[in-house]
C-alpha cells in the first residue's frame, strides 16, 4: 500500500497513513490523463459566442444599387457580410463544449493523477488541525512550516467550511472540497495536502476520486 506523511499543524511528521491500493495506479498514461483534462476545460466553456447572419440583421434587402453601367460590382442586399453593418459569415453561434467521458475512464484518470503526485513524494495528511472559525493566519502558518511546494492542492472535507475558507485566499493554492475537486486539479498541483476527513471521504469511495 502506497504510504504518505501524517504532519500536524507544525508541518512536523508525526506518522505515516496508508493509502488504499485502490485510490493509486501505478501506470500513468499521460494521453489518458490529456483527454480527461481537455474534457473538463471544454466543459468550463461558457460557449455564449454569437453574432448575427445576414437573414438576422436589420437592414434593407433592396438591391444597392442598378446592375450594370455603374462601373462598380453587382450587389444585391445591403445586408450582405462585406457592408457594414451587413451579417457575418458562418458566425459563431451558442453552443456547448461539453465532451463525455466514461466514467470509468474518468475514475482511472484520478487514481493516475493521484499516483503520479504520491510517487513524487509531495503528497501529506494534516492530522489534529481544527478550524473554529476560518483563518488564513493559521492556515499560512501550517504551509510555511510544512514547506510543501506550490502550486499546492489543498483538499478538505464538506463539513470543514472554515479550513476551506482558510486556505481558499492563499497565493497559489486550490482549495477545494475534496469531491469537487478535478482530475485537472491534481495536474495542476505539484504537491497536494488532505484533510483526515478529505482522504476518509477518498476511501470510502464516496466520489470520483475514490471510485473502485
Amino acid at each position: 500500500m502506497p504510504s504518505i506523511d501524517r504532519i500536524d499543524i507544525n508541518g512536523a511528521v508525526v506518522g505515516s497513513h496508508e493509502l488504499a491500493d485502490v485510490l493509486v495506479q501505478d501506470r500513468v498514461s499521460v494521453g489518458l490523463l490529456h483527454q480527461v483534462v481537455t474534457a473538463e476545460l471544454a466543459g468550463h466553456r461558457q460557449g455564449t459566442a454569437s453574432a448575427k447572419t445576414r437573414s438576422e440583421v436589420a437592414g434593407t434587402t433592396a438591391k444597392q444599387w442598378r446592375q450594370k453601367g455603374t462601373g462598380r460590382a453587382r450587389v444585391g442586399s445591403g445586408k450582405v457580410s462585406h457592408f457594414t453593418g451587413g451579417g457575418v459569415a458562418f458566425p459563431p453561434i451558442p453552443r456547448s463544449y461539453a465532451v463525455k467521458v466514461n466514467k470509468k475512464v474518468k475514475a482511472q484518470a484520478f487514481r493516475m493523477a493521484l499516483a503520479d503526485l504520491v510517487a513524487g513524494g509531495t503528497v501529506r495528511v494534516l492530522s489534529g488541525a481544527s478550524f473554529e472559525e476560518p483563518s488564513t493566519k493559521k492556515a499560512a502558518s501550517i504551509l510555511d512550516k510544512a514547506e510543501l511546494e506550490r502550486p499546492l492542492l489543498v483538499l478538505v472535507g464538506s463539513e470543514e467550511i472554515a479550513a476551506l475558507k482558510s486556505f481558499r485566499n492563499l497565493t497559489g493554492i486550490r482549495a477545494l472540497v475534496v469531491g469537487e475537486a478535478e482530475v485537472q486539479d491534481y495536474v495542476w498541483a505539484k504537491s497536494l495536502l488532505f484533510t483526515e476527513s478529505a482522504v476518509a471521504f477518498l476511501e470510502g469511495g464516496s466520489g470520483e476520486g475514490g471510485e473502485q
